[in-house]
């Protein structure tokens, strides 16, 4: 299984051979109508329940989400880099950054041409109208809570305890992942998204807005206009957006979950191959469409379990 957007570790990838990334196959909509569902007449989710919240999809209008024009990234290995390319494709500037300084992102800023910049953390925070934190789970302490406060925050990590060392809060199911980002982030507005889809399926399913075919994402955050501006942005990268809730609820979209990564796959890959086999059989596997009435159902009928997930091939940390 390939990790999930934010789970990798920041590395150079050539992506173009995603269809999203090939010259002349457009998905940004340009239009910002969007279906997303909130929570329902049925109320809030507790911390345990399995599900049975009613949900209620409506169209956003363009004024409730803020326009971004420029997107900042904390991370630049798989999903960074595919949000980036998403990004640029759709006609924003996009500001990358990761822990080894703008140097090593060169390369990538030049193939993604003259709408994108590399720089800091802080850099990206500072610049960008929304910051999307692509990063591995053990390194959130070390985002830069100043630069981004008052800003606009999109969560794509996920908890993977041999990566990420043991976190007794997210263990006990005290917290999600989300709500503990957003203590360290005091000051802005964590969005959780991007976390339950492989970078191969967000480079491939992005679609214009009314294309048939179009894949929903679930978001979860605890301000409404936060969400709607995540929901404005992925409008334009080609999805459309379900809110299943608060960061309380965002362990509906986590490792473990129905909605997790396996919905967009066409199928399974075949057993016995190798790694190399396995990511060119999930590059050309186009996956189907994940509409957005069916993440509002995957994401209800969720049971929450124990926190984190496993990634195949991973040393223990």
């Amino acid at each position: 299984m390939f990790p999930a957007a934010g789970d990798d570790p920041e590395q150079d990838l050539a992506l173009r051979d995603l269809p999203a990334f090939r010259a002349g196959e457009g998905h940004a909509s340009g239009s910002h109508e969007l279906r997303t569902t909130g929570p329902g007449d049925a109320g809030q989710l507790g911390d345990g329940d399995p599900g049975g919240c009613i949900s209620t999809a409506r169209t956003l209008r363009p004024e409730e989400g803020a326009m971004t024009t420029t997107l900042g990234l904390i991370g630049a290995g798989m999903i960074g880099t595919t949000v980036a390319h998403l990004a640029v494709a759709a006609g924003l500037d996009v500001v990358l950054s990761n822990t080894r300084g703008p140097d090593t992102l060169a390369d990538l800023v030049t193939n993604l041409g003259e709408h994108a910049h590399a720089g800091t953390p802080a850099d990206a925070a500072r610049d960008g109208d929304l910051v999307v934190v692509a990063i591995p789970l053990n390194g959130y302490r070390l985002l830069p809570a100043a630069a981004l406060a008052g800003k606009t925050v999109i969560d794509a990590m996920n908890y993977y305890p041999q990566r990420d060392g043991r976190i007794p809060e997210l263990d006990a199911n005290g917290l999600t992942s989300s709500q503990l980002v957003q203590q360290h982030l005091a000051d802005s507005r964590v969005v959780k998204a991007f976390n339950s889809i492989t970078y191969i399926s967000l480079g491939n399913r992005a679609r214009p807005a009314g294309e048939p075919d179009r894949s929903a994402l679930p978001i979860a955050g605890d301000d409404t206009a936060a969400k709607a501006q995540v929901a404005a942005l992925l409008d334009t990268l080609g999805y459309d957006a379900v809110d299943i809730g608060t960061l309380a609820d965002s362990w509906r979209s986590e490792p473990n979950t129905p909605v997790y990564v396996q919905p967009y796959f066409a199928g399974e890959a075949p057993k016995g191959l190798d790694p190399e086999e396995e990511f060119r059989w999930h590059l050309t596997n186009h996956g189907v469409p994940v509409p957005a009435d069916q993440i509002r159902k995957l994401t209800n009928t969720a049971v929450r379990g124990k926190a984190g997930g496993y990634l195949p091939g991973l040393e223990t940390a």
